[in-house]
């Protein structure tokens, strides 16, 4: 998804509210990013040797809170991060830290169904004997209600424009008996697509679909929380002021691998604290975590360096990419020479630097993130090894622009216009002149910025534009099908996510065979995908600037700390000496 600043730009892109450091000072190297760096593996912020125990109340510091928190709407992982305790769906990602958090596994399901009928029928079996927060069983009907409630609320609708009966639906009403049959009796949930979905398990395991009683109003319910199926349940919610969760009282683990115990008996997110304010409560016990570990101030971050904080703070890499499209549509970069050109000039230790320091970003090459399906380090551009970047090659940069016939072009930077924003197109300008093209600024409002640069009736008026994507769920096609597939430009559209309307088609052949493989050979379909990672990032449609980290800091009572790449930190697997 595409993260702005906190301002929404499509409709199926989740936020996190805040994407990333605006604050430029922040740019300090700190020796904290040994804790959690990277790999995301569960690692304790403090003695392993200590038993986990159930109890007390764990509480999160916000900022601000993530707004109207009906499941069927709400698109901020900081919501995201609770519904996963309070509801379910069909299936889940593995309620587990490090790479293994992206598998799917059966969760109300009791196994994950193989499909029929050409890839467009899956029947799933429904657990016996859950009960809703509020006391009401479990049935398939529910899920009719769920999937319903994304088209009369209406939440992000595109993840289940397949099922059958959805073009008819509409906020005034949504019939999908004919594309989610619920059967009662013997507790099974047929879903029928009008086309095969390789990705459909991820989607199902988004809290868009996680199931709510069938008796839930269709229209949006605001800040109540319909009940769920989770080890906690809403208590209230005022986005003034808190949230609390309690203990379901109707909960049991039917699957630890979907949905364990928690270990917390409450957990509350308090709103309105500078961050500042944030982490001086967590420092001295006052609470638990820090939300907003992207914006705190670079003194506090020194000051976190310190021993005194050992195992309190952990660093990981996103599953997201910083980049700066290049128009594959006009001169200059219709020349692969001249892509390739500037992908061996980008400085991306400036950018890195731009982003807050090396423990806030790592350079990037390629479009796939680390710690993501079928990632394997890949860096044509440096004048180093070809698996990571070391540094640019003005030298290769400079004769492939001279080769290329494009050798003091004029270069149109678009970006936006607040403070990072234009500290990273003024980078970018610097590495075009350096290679000999004329390069000049385009400064854009973030709210913006990114319909415009997607709009193909605006192609010719940019060369270059800044763009960052964080993934809905860990399929390799949310990068390299969504922004650089040739069925993802629109013409005359301003939701067109491959802003560098770049088309291959042999990698596109290559894209159509892994989705396909992934149901019946996952194991192909993976090296498929890693190869047409390599293929893309050599053909050079972005410069891949970054891959920014987020920063955890929690009390020093706080143990168990593990991370999850879809949901990030894992809150209930949290317990507090």
């Amino acid at each position: 998804m595409r993260l702005v600043r906190s301002v929404p730009t499509r409709q199926t892109r989740r936020e996190r509210r805040h994407p990333a450091r605006w604050a430029a000072a922040a740019v300090v190297t700190l020796g904290l990013a040994v804790a959690g760096c990277g790999g995301g593996s569960s690692s304790p912020s403090s003695s392993s040797s200590l038993t986990p125990r159930s109890g007390g109340v764990f509480t999160i510091l916000a900022n601000s809170s993530f707004g109207v928190a009906d499941p069927a709407q709400n698109y901020t992982l900081e919501e995201w991060q609770l519904l996963i305790d309070t509801h379910d769906g069909l299936v889940q990602f593995a309620h587990v830290g490090g790479l293994a958090g992206t598998k799917i596994v059966p969760d109300l399901a009791t196994s994950i169904p193989a499909p029929t009928n050409g890839g467009k029928t899956y029947v799933f079996d429904i657990r016996r004997g859950i009960k809703f927060s509020n006391g009401m069983t479990l049935t398939p009907s529910a899920f009719v209600t769920t999937f319903e409630r994304q088209f009369t609320v209406p939440g992000p609708t595109a993840f289940y424009n397949d099922f059958v009966g959805a073009s008819a639906c509409s906020t005034s009403g949504c019939n999908l008996s004919k594309g989610v049959v619920a059967n009662d009796s013997n507790y099974t949930l047929t879903i029928n697509l009008t086309a095969p979905d390789p990705e459909l398990m991820d989607q199902l395991a988004l809290p868009f679909a996680y199931a709510v009683p069938p008796n839930t109003s269709l229209k949006l319910t605001g800040n109540n929380v319909p009940p769920g199926t989770g080890p906690y349940m809403w208590k209230s919610y005022n986005p003034n002021t808190e949230a609390v969760l309690v203990r379901n009282p109707y909960f049991h683990v039917w699957s630890a691998q979907a949905q364990p115990n928690g270990y917390p008996n409450e957990i509350i997110e308090k709103y309105g604290l500078p961050v500042s304010d944030e982490v001086t409560e967590v420092e001295n016990g006052e609470a638990n975590e820090v939300f907003d570990g992207d914006q705190i101030p670079s003194d506090q971050l020194t000051q976190l360096n310190s021993p005194k904080y050992a195992g309190q703070v952990h660093v990981n890499t996103l599953t997201a990419d910083w980049y700066m499209a290049l128009n594959t549509k006009e001169p200059p970069f219709n020349n692969l020479e001249a892509r390739q050109a500037i992908n061996y000039a980008a400085n991306r230790s400036a950018y890195v630097k731009i982003a807050g320091g090396p423990s806030l970003a790592v350079p990037a090459c390629q479009i796939l993130p680390p710690n993501f399906p079928s990632y394997k380090p890949y860096c044509p551009f440096t004048t180093g090894t070809q698996s990571v970047w070391s540094g640019p090659n003005l030298a290769k940069a400079r004769a492939l622009v001279k080769a290329s016939g494009t050798l003091g072009d004029k270069v149109v930077v678009d970006g936006t216009n607040d403070q990072v924003g234009t500290a990273l197109v003024e980078q970018m300008i610097s590495d075009l002149d350096a290679i000999g093209y004329k390069a000049s600024p385009q400064l854009l409002s973030a709210s913006i910025q990114y319909p415009y640069v997607q709009n193909s009736t605006n192609i010719t008026k940019w060369n270059v534009a800044w763009s960052a994507w964080y993934q809905d769920y860990p399929a390799p096609a949310d990068f390299l099908n969504v922004l650089l597939g040739c069925g993802s430009i629109h013409p005359d559209s301003d939701a067109s996510p491959n802003i560098a309307e770049y088309c291959d088609s042999s990698i596109q052949a290559q894209i159509s065979t892994a989705e396909s493989e992934e149901a019946t050979d996952p194991s192909a379909a993976s090296a498929l995908w890693t190869q047409v990672d390599h293929e893309d990032t050599l053909q050079a449609p972005w410069v891949d600037l970054y891959n920014p980290k987020q920063i955890d800091f929690l009390s020093k009572d706080v143990h168990g700390y593990s991370w999850n790449p879809q949901w990030y930190i894992l809150i209930d697997r949290l317990w507090l000496s």
